[in-house]
Protein backbone atom coordinates (compact mmCIF):
# COMPACT_ATOMS: atom_id res chain seq x y z
CA UNK A 1 0.00 0.00 0.00
CA UNK A 2 1.01 3.51 -0.58
CA UNK A 3 2.10 5.67 2.13
CA UNK A 4 -1.06 7.77 1.93
CA UNK A 5 -3.21 4.88 1.75
CA UNK A 6 -1.63 3.34 5.37
CA UNK A 7 -2.34 6.95 6.54
CA UNK A 8 -6.02 6.40 5.52
CA UNK A 9 -6.06 3.08 6.51
CA UNK A 10 -4.66 3.89 10.02
CA UNK A 11 -7.21 6.89 10.49
CA UNK A 12 -10.27 4.90 9.82
CA UNK A 13 -9.65 2.58 12.48
CA UNK A 14 -8.93 5.26 14.88
CA UNK A 15 -12.19 6.80 13.97
CA UNK A 16 -13.75 3.38 14.43
CA UNK A 17 -12.12 3.17 18.34
CA UNK A 18 -12.96 6.50 19.20
CA UNK A 19 -16.27 5.79 17.85
CA UNK A 20 -17.21 4.18 21.11
CA UNK A 21 -17.13 7.05 22.43
CA UNK A 22 -19.05 9.03 21.11
CA UNK A 23 -21.60 5.90 21.51
CA UNK A 24 -21.49 6.01 25.08
CA UNK A 25 -21.98 9.78 24.87
CA UNK A 26 -24.97 9.70 23.34
CA UNK A 27 -26.59 6.98 25.14
CA UNK A 28 -26.73 9.34 28.07
CA UNK A 29 -29.38 11.38 26.19
CA UNK A 30 -31.41 8.10 24.06
CA UNK A 31 -32.27 4.87 24.59
CA UNK A 32 -30.34 2.49 22.89
CA UNK A 33 -32.94 1.04 20.11
CA UNK A 34 -34.32 4.53 19.38
CA UNK A 35 -30.94 5.86 19.10
CA UNK A 36 -29.99 2.95 16.67
CA UNK A 37 -32.70 3.86 14.60
CA UNK A 38 -31.68 7.60 14.43
CA UNK A 39 -28.40 6.36 13.52
CA UNK A 40 -29.27 4.35 10.40
CA UNK A 41 -32.30 7.46 9.27
CA UNK A 42 -29.11 9.51 9.38
CA UNK A 43 -27.01 7.85 7.48
CA UNK A 44 -30.04 7.06 4.65
CA UNK A 45 -31.47 10.43 4.53
CA UNK A 46 -30.47 12.62 2.89
CA UNK A 47 -27.75 10.84 1.27
CA UNK A 48 -29.96 7.74 -0.68
CA UNK A 49 -31.39 10.98 -2.41
CA UNK A 50 -27.65 11.38 -4.53
CA UNK A 51 -26.09 8.18 -3.88
CA UNK A 52 -26.82 5.32 -6.94
CA UNK A 53 -28.53 1.96 -5.58
CA UNK A 54 -25.80 -0.64 -6.08
CA UNK A 55 -26.85 -3.05 -8.64
CA UNK A 56 -28.04 -5.63 -6.45
CA UNK A 57 -31.58 -7.48 -5.91
CA UNK A 58 -33.48 -5.89 -2.60
CA UNK A 59 -33.32 -8.97 -0.75
CA UNK A 60 -29.62 -8.42 0.01
CA UNK A 61 -30.07 -5.27 1.69
CA UNK A 62 -32.75 -7.46 3.94
CA UNK A 63 -30.27 -9.96 4.60
CA UNK A 64 -27.29 -7.52 5.45
CA UNK A 65 -29.32 -4.96 7.13
CA UNK A 66 -31.07 -6.72 9.31
CA UNK A 67 -28.21 -8.64 10.84
CA UNK A 68 -26.15 -5.57 11.04
CA UNK A 69 -28.28 -2.73 11.88
CA UNK A 70 -30.58 -4.36 14.08
CA UNK A 71 -28.72 -7.10 15.36
CA UNK A 72 -25.15 -5.88 15.45
CA UNK A 73 -26.02 -1.59 16.38
CA UNK A 74 -28.98 -2.60 18.47
CA UNK A 75 -27.46 -5.07 20.74
CA UNK A 76 -24.13 -3.23 21.03
CA UNK A 77 -26.14 0.10 21.84
CA UNK A 78 -28.29 -1.95 24.08
CA UNK A 79 -25.12 -3.98 25.92
CA UNK A 80 -23.34 -0.38 26.57
CA UNK A 81 -26.65 1.32 27.48
CA UNK A 82 -26.60 -1.64 30.16
CA UNK A 83 -23.06 -0.87 31.38
CA UNK A 84 -20.48 -2.48 28.80
CA UNK A 85 -17.24 -0.35 28.64
CA UNK A 86 -16.98 1.38 25.71
CA UNK A 87 -12.91 0.47 25.79
CA UNK A 88 -13.77 -3.40 26.44
CA UNK A 89 -16.90 -3.29 24.09
CA UNK A 90 -14.44 -2.09 20.77
CA UNK A 91 -12.77 -5.17 21.56
CA UNK A 92 -15.21 -8.10 22.19
CA UNK A 93 -17.09 -6.78 19.02
CA UNK A 94 -13.68 -7.79 17.27
CA UNK A 95 -14.90 -11.30 17.77
CA UNK A 96 -17.55 -10.68 14.27
CA UNK A 97 -14.31 -12.36 12.69
CA UNK A 98 -14.09 -15.65 14.27
CA UNK A 99 -18.32 -15.54 14.11
CA UNK A 100 -17.84 -15.10 10.38
CA UNK A 101 -15.38 -17.88 10.37
CA UNK A 102 -17.98 -20.23 11.71
CA UNK A 103 -20.94 -19.34 10.28
CA UNK A 104 -19.25 -19.60 7.14
CA UNK A 105 -18.52 -22.69 7.46
CA UNK A 106 -22.37 -23.59 8.37
CA UNK A 107 -24.00 -21.47 5.84
CA UNK A 108 -21.13 -21.39 2.59
CA UNK A 109 -19.37 -24.65 3.51
CA UNK A 110 -15.62 -22.55 3.71
CA UNK A 111 -13.75 -24.44 5.92
CA UNK A 112 -11.27 -23.21 8.02
CA UNK A 113 -7.67 -24.29 8.73
CA UNK A 114 -5.38 -24.78 11.29
CA UNK A 115 -4.23 -21.58 11.86
CA UNK A 116 -8.09 -20.15 11.76
CA UNK A 117 -9.38 -22.83 14.54
CA UNK A 118 -6.15 -22.12 16.56
CA UNK A 119 -7.29 -18.25 16.10
CA UNK A 120 -10.41 -18.82 17.92
CA UNK A 121 -9.61 -21.27 20.61
CA UNK A 122 -7.22 -18.06 21.58
CA UNK A 123 -9.85 -15.50 20.97
CA UNK A 124 -12.75 -17.53 22.82
CA UNK A 125 -10.19 -18.05 25.48
CA UNK A 126 -9.96 -14.10 25.54
CA UNK A 127 -13.88 -13.60 25.67
CA UNK A 128 -13.76 -16.14 28.49
CA UNK A 129 -10.97 -14.10 30.73
CA UNK A 130 -13.57 -11.10 29.96
CA UNK A 131 -16.41 -12.94 30.80
CA UNK A 132 -15.17 -14.08 34.23
CA UNK A 133 -13.71 -10.79 35.17
CA UNK A 134 -16.92 -8.47 34.51
CA UNK A 135 -18.63 -11.46 37.05
CA UNK A 136 -15.80 -10.81 39.36
CA UNK A 137 -15.97 -7.35 39.06
CA UNK A 138 -19.42 -6.55 39.64
CA UNK A 139 -20.06 -5.56 35.90
CA UNK A 140 -23.08 -6.78 34.40
CA UNK A 141 -22.87 -10.43 32.76
CA UNK A 142 -25.76 -9.82 30.46
CA UNK A 143 -24.19 -6.56 29.13
CA UNK A 144 -21.15 -8.35 27.99
CA UNK A 145 -23.18 -11.34 26.39
CA UNK A 146 -25.17 -9.28 24.69
CA UNK A 147 -22.25 -7.37 22.64
CA UNK A 148 -21.21 -11.06 22.50
CA UNK A 149 -25.00 -11.31 20.39
CA UNK A 150 -23.69 -7.89 18.53
CA UNK A 151 -20.55 -9.57 17.41
CA UNK A 152 -22.06 -12.82 16.29
CA UNK A 153 -25.08 -11.12 14.52
CA UNK A 154 -22.10 -8.83 12.35
CA UNK A 155 -20.83 -12.36 11.53
CA UNK A 156 -23.70 -13.35 9.90
CA UNK A 157 -24.02 -9.81 8.34
CA UNK A 158 -20.50 -10.52 6.74
CA UNK A 159 -21.59 -13.90 5.03
CA UNK A 160 -24.50 -12.49 3.85
CA UNK A 161 -22.33 -9.94 1.97
CA UNK A 162 -19.75 -12.43 0.83
CA UNK A 163 -22.42 -14.20 -0.70
CA UNK A 164 -23.95 -10.86 -2.40
CA UNK A 165 -20.58 -10.27 -4.09
CA UNK A 166 -19.95 -13.95 -4.82
CA UNK A 167 -23.61 -13.92 -6.61
CA UNK A 168 -22.62 -10.75 -7.86
CA UNK A 169 -19.52 -11.68 -9.37
CA UNK A 170 -17.65 -8.53 -8.07
CA UNK A 171 -17.61 -6.53 -4.99
CA UNK A 172 -20.24 -4.00 -4.38
CA UNK A 173 -19.74 -0.37 -4.14
CA UNK A 174 -19.38 0.04 -0.36
CA UNK A 175 -20.77 3.51 -0.18
CA UNK A 176 -23.53 2.95 -2.04
CA UNK A 177 -24.50 -0.22 -0.23
CA UNK A 178 -24.02 1.32 3.45
CA UNK A 179 -26.19 4.01 1.99
CA UNK A 180 -29.10 2.35 0.81
CA UNK A 181 -28.77 -0.87 3.36
CA UNK A 182 -29.46 2.06 5.88
CA UNK A 183 -33.15 2.25 4.90
CA UNK A 184 -33.48 -1.57 6.45
CA UNK A 185 -32.90 -1.15 10.03
CA UNK A 186 -35.06 2.42 11.36
CA UNK A 187 -38.40 0.62 10.92
CA UNK A 188 -37.89 -2.42 12.82
CA UNK A 189 -35.76 -0.75 15.51
CA UNK A 190 -38.47 2.20 16.11
CA UNK A 191 -40.91 -1.09 16.60
CA UNK A 192 -38.65 -2.43 18.62
CA UNK A 193 -38.28 0.76 20.76
CA UNK A 194 -42.45 1.25 20.68
CA UNK A 195 -42.37 -2.34 22.52
CA UNK A 196 -39.47 -1.85 24.94
CA UNK A 197 -38.92 1.63 25.32
CA UNK A 198 -42.10 3.08 25.23
CA UNK A 199 -43.93 5.21 22.82
CA UNK A 200 -42.74 8.23 25.23
CA UNK A 201 -39.27 7.43 24.28
CA UNK A 202 -39.16 9.42 21.09
CA UNK A 203 -41.03 13.04 22.09
CA UNK A 204 -38.64 12.74 25.48
CA UNK A 205 -35.47 11.71 23.34
CA UNK A 206 -35.78 15.35 21.46
CA UNK A 207 -36.83 16.93 23.95
CA UNK A 208 -33.41 16.06 26.28
CA UNK A 209 -31.09 15.76 23.52
CA UNK A 210 -28.37 17.71 24.57
CA UNK A 211 -25.60 19.47 22.46
CA UNK A 212 -22.92 16.57 23.16
CA UNK A 213 -25.61 14.41 22.46
CA UNK A 214 -26.36 15.79 18.96
CA UNK A 215 -22.73 16.22 17.64
CA UNK A 216 -22.42 12.23 18.80
CA UNK A 217 -25.21 11.64 16.60
CA UNK A 218 -23.71 13.26 14.04
CA UNK A 219 -20.13 11.71 14.22
CA UNK A 220 -21.42 8.26 14.24
CA UNK A 221 -23.87 8.65 11.36
CA UNK A 222 -21.64 10.51 8.77
CA UNK A 223 -17.65 10.35 10.26
CA UNK A 224 -17.94 6.69 11.51
CA UNK A 225 -20.75 5.22 9.02
CA UNK A 226 -20.79 7.23 5.91
CA UNK A 227 -16.72 8.48 5.51
CA UNK A 228 -15.07 5.33 6.97
CA UNK A 229 -17.39 2.51 5.18
CA UNK A 230 -16.93 4.28 1.93
CA UNK A 231 -13.55 5.01 2.51
CA UNK A 232 -12.94 1.18 3.75
CA UNK A 233 -14.55 0.16 0.64
CA UNK A 234 -12.77 2.16 -1.83
CA UNK A 235 -9.37 0.50 -0.11
CA UNK A 236 -11.01 -3.13 -0.85
CA UNK A 237 -11.08 -2.28 -4.47
CA UNK A 238 -8.08 -0.42 -4.75
CA UNK A 239 -6.10 -3.43 -2.56
CA UNK A 240 -6.32 -6.99 -1.49
CA UNK A 241 -8.91 -7.89 1.40
CA UNK A 242 -6.41 -9.12 3.72
CA UNK A 243 -3.74 -6.44 3.48
CA UNK A 244 -7.09 -3.93 4.26
CA UNK A 245 -8.56 -5.72 7.10
CA UNK A 246 -5.16 -6.12 8.81
CA UNK A 247 -5.42 -2.32 9.41
CA UNK A 248 -8.73 -3.49 11.67
CA UNK A 249 -6.50 -5.09 14.49
CA UNK A 250 -5.78 -1.82 15.09
CA UNK A 251 -9.48 -0.49 16.16
CA UNK A 252 -9.42 -2.59 20.03
CA UNK A 253 -6.11 -0.11 20.89
CA UNK A 254 -7.53 2.99 19.56
CA UNK A 255 -11.02 2.36 21.37
CA UNK A 256 -9.35 1.04 24.71
CA UNK A 257 -7.16 4.32 24.48
CA UNK A 258 -9.79 6.86 23.60
CA UNK A 259 -12.12 5.05 26.25
CA UNK A 260 -9.43 5.84 28.76
CA UNK A 261 -8.24 9.22 28.31
CA UNK A 262 -11.81 10.67 27.42
CA UNK A 263 -14.15 8.44 29.36
CA UNK A 264 -11.60 7.55 31.87
CA UNK A 265 -12.42 3.71 31.88
CA UNK A 266 -9.95 1.72 33.93
CA UNK A 267 -8.81 -1.97 32.50
CA UNK A 268 -7.31 -4.18 34.42
CA UNK A 269 -4.52 -6.58 34.04
CA UNK A 270 -7.26 -10.05 33.81
CA UNK A 271 -9.31 -7.75 31.32
CA UNK A 272 -6.27 -6.42 29.38
CA UNK A 273 -5.57 -10.08 29.17
CA UNK A 274 -8.34 -10.58 27.64
CA UNK A 275 -8.26 -8.18 25.08
CA UNK A 276 -5.12 -9.34 24.61
CA UNK A 277 -5.80 -12.81 23.91
CA UNK A 278 -8.86 -11.79 21.62
CA UNK A 279 -6.86 -9.30 19.53
CA UNK A 280 -3.85 -11.98 19.18
CA UNK A 281 -6.68 -14.55 18.22
CA UNK A 282 -8.59 -12.66 15.67
CA UNK A 283 -5.23 -11.53 14.32
CA UNK A 284 -3.75 -15.15 13.61
CA UNK A 285 -7.13 -16.14 12.27
CA UNK A 286 -7.70 -13.33 10.23
CA UNK A 287 -4.10 -12.35 8.83
CA UNK A 288 -2.86 -14.35 5.73
CA UNK A 289 0.49 -15.10 5.62
CA UNK A 290 3.00 -14.92 2.35
CA UNK A 291 5.16 -17.01 1.33
CA UNK A 292 6.52 -13.88 -1.15
CA UNK A 293 5.96 -10.12 -1.81
CA UNK A 294 6.27 -9.31 -5.33
CA UNK A 295 7.50 -5.63 -6.29
CA UNK A 296 6.27 -3.89 -9.20
CA UNK A 297 8.46 -2.32 -11.35
CA UNK A 298 7.16 1.23 -11.34
CA UNK A 299 6.67 3.50 -7.95
CA UNK A 300 7.30 0.13 -5.45
CA UNK A 301 3.76 -0.35 -5.74
CA UNK A 302 3.10 -3.93 -4.61
CA UNK A 303 1.24 -6.08 -6.97
CA UNK A 304 -1.76 -8.11 -6.41
CA UNK A 305 -1.19 -11.91 -5.69
CA UNK A 306 -3.41 -14.07 -5.75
Amino acid sequence: MRSRHVLLATLIAALWGFNFVPIKVALDDLPPLLMAALRFTAAAVPAVFFVRRPPVAARWLLLVGLPLGVGQFGLLFLGMSMGMPAGLASVVLQIQAIFTALFAGLLLRERPGARQIAGMVVAFGGVTLLGVAQAEGGSPVGAFLICLLAAASWGLANVAMRRMNQSAGEPVDAFGFMVWMSLVPPLPLLALSLIFEGPGAAPDAVRDLSLAGLGSMAFIAYVSTLFCFGAWGWLMRRYEASTVAMYSLLVPPFGLLSAALLLDEHVDATRLAGAALIISGVAAGSIRLRSRIDIAPVAGEPVRTR
